[in-house]
């Protein structure tokens, strides 16, 4: 089977859900989960081709949308991560609001300030980053 024909990884049940809800209501019933807001994030496979989409948590830099690679901590990048390095353009939902956006990994001068923001709405952001070696990434996300 080749890498265009492989079906997308599943998502776990909760994600899924929570990922249609937002979709059927447009972002009415999950843009905000576990008390913090999360935007869907729809970024091209750097293999695949194919556009996929996850939510996530976000946070707000002013005009700028930043999300946190953490992978739950995992050592490894999660692969929208690696997907969106490899191909930066990017569509982005916040509630009703869509758009696209370019991502890119804050720089090191910005990151610690990013980093206090997002681990502020989820603090177990922290916590990840002690279960890993790796300096887990803050994306921005900017509309174009």
């Amino acid at each position: 089977m080749t890498e265009q024909n492989r079906p997308l990884r599943q998502l776990p049940d909760w994600m899924a859900d929570h990922m249609r809800r937002y979709l059927e209501t447009n972002g009415a019933d999950g843009h905000i989960w576990n008390g913090v807001p999360t935007l869907l994030l729809t970024a091209t496979g750097r293999r695949s081709g194919v556009p996929q989409t996850l939510p996530l948590i976000y946070g707000r830099d002013g005009a700028r949308y930043v999300v946190v690679a953490s992978k739950g901590g995992a050592d490894q990048h999660p692969l929208w991560y690696l997907n969106l390095v490899a191909q930066p353009q990017v569509q982005v939902q916040v509630g009703a609001d869509c758009f696209a956006a370019r991502a890119r990994t804050a720089s090191a001068t910005e990151r610690p300030a990013l980093w206090s923001l997002m681990a502020k709405l989820w603090p177990a952001y922290d916590d990840y980053q002690r279960k890993t070696s790796r300096t887990i990434p803050v994306v921005v996300l900017e509309r174009v």
